[in-house]
């Protein structure tokens, strides 16, 4: 969070993509828009961001009085779990216009892609820029932020899912604390440091729900996280390791069957 010089809230987000994806593989065959996934979970039908994407692309695509394919199969192999609250449907609608527009010899720029992306989802323009950001709006100003170590990563998702727009219904701007931890100048200036800049005030809602979140920052700080929070809305916790060795070590130590879902992953920079 920061705050713009003329007095005015301007709420901005570092984001920061790492190695944890799904596989989507699109194919040409049949009829129509079809969604395989290997989660039984991930619907098929509109609801499904990566239906949505495809479907956008074509209709933009034959306004170019392009010929479409007939059909499309969209096969996504789950690792990110569902509800997770790590983007997993977000980036999945991503690859499908990257996919596609690479597919069809790039009829887009990337600033149309951002654009479709944005109306599919706030987080999807992110994924398709697929680079540390600074994101402000709803997510579709991004600027290149240069200033990350390349950490390693531990996610810890506690198993529920939980309600973005309920997480920001009960936020209480009159109580966030960010605008006053982080200053933009020296934030953009000198770099991002874990022990200093982490801080996401939907954590205080969600984290007042629910107790696993609190309980999976512990433990992660217990096995030598340098910094740790929870992602966006959440419910998904992530803690900043210096090296992939402790960081391997410390998801072993949090994998306990029935109750966490632990993943080790790079931060892409």
């Amino acid at each position: 969070m920061g705050k713009r010089s003329d007095g005015y809230h301007d709420l901005f987000t570092l984001m920061c993509p790492v190695g944890l994806y799904d596989t989507v593989t699109i194919t040409f065959t049949g009829s129509g828009i079809n969604a395989f996934c290997t989660d039984p979970s991930v619907p098929n039908d509109e609801s499904n961001l990566a239906v949505r994407a495809a479907r956008l692309f074509l209709n933009r695509r034959s306004g170019l009085g392009k010929e479409n394919p007939e059909g499309i199969d969209i096969l996504i192999e789950k690792q990110i779990p569902v509800g997770a609250g790590l983007g997993g449907g977000s980036s999945n609608a991503a690859a499908v216009l990257l996919g596609l527009n690479r597919h069809f010899g790039r009829p887009f720029q990337k600033n149309k892609l951002l654009e479709m992306g944005l109306s599919i989802g706030a987080d999807v323009p992110f994924f398709i820029f697929g680079k540390p950001a600074l994101a402000r709006g709803v997510g579709e100003k991004l600027k290149r932020y240069h200033g990350l170590s390349p950490y390693a990563v531990v996610l810890v998702f506690p198993g529920f899912s939980v309600s973005t727009a309920g997480v920001f219904r009960d936020l209480n701007l009159g109580l966030t604390t960010c605008e006053r931890k982080i200053n933009n100048n020296t934030f953009i200036r000198d770099g991002f440091k874990a022990e200093r800049h982490l801080c996401n005030d939907l954590e205080t809602v969600t984290a007042s729900r629910y107790k696993e979140v609190n309980e999976a920052k512990a433990a992660l700080l217990r096995e030598g996280a340098i910094g740790s929070l929870m992602t966006g809305s959440g419910p998904s916790v992530f803690g900043l390791f210096p090296g992939k060795k402790k960081a391997e070590s410390a998801a072993v130590a949090l994998s306990k069957p029935g109750r966490w879902k632990v993943f080790c992953a790079d931060m892409i920079v």
